[in-house]
């Protein structure tokens, strides 16, 4: 990760591997702080990482940190023709292309912090980096 990055975008896995507080990710997160990267999420990643388990005073912790994107009917718009032109569809990548629009749109350089780098990939062809998880 020696490249600067202005934007990080959090995928659920990202942002659950935060509040998790995994040591990995923290180390990612120190490197993503030092650089001076603002770090963002999509408001729909709040939906998928939220469960009955979550630590929700970690998750409001790491939320307070981030910019949080809205999904508005635009950015749907949006992250549907992505997901057309990346001859995807249904819902197992509805979430990720909210996260790979939002990633689109944030000042470069980008990187996407994801568990599902092939989806990204199509997603986002070669116009973010991809740091899998």
């Amino acid at each position: 990760m020696s490249a600067h990055l202005e934007t990080v975008v959090l995928d659920s896995q990202g942002l659950s591997a935060w509040v998790a507080q995994d040591r990995k990710a923290l180390a990612m997160f120190q490197v993503f702080h030092e650089m001076g990267a603002d770090l963002v999420v999509s408001a729909n990643t709040i939906v998928e990482v939220s469960h009955s388990r979550v630590n929700l005073p970690r998750l409001n912790r790491a939320l307070s940190r981030v910019k949080v994107e809205p999904v508005t009917e635009q950015a749907a718009k949006a992250a549907a023709g992505l997901l057309k032109s990346a001859g995807l569809h249904g819902h197992k990548y509805a979430i990720d292309a909210t996260v790979a629009e939002a990633a689109l749109r944030q000042p470069p350089p980008v990187a996407v912090l994801t568990s599902d780098t092939d989806a990204m990939a199509k997603l986002c062809d070669d116009r973010v980096r991809l740091i899998g998880l």
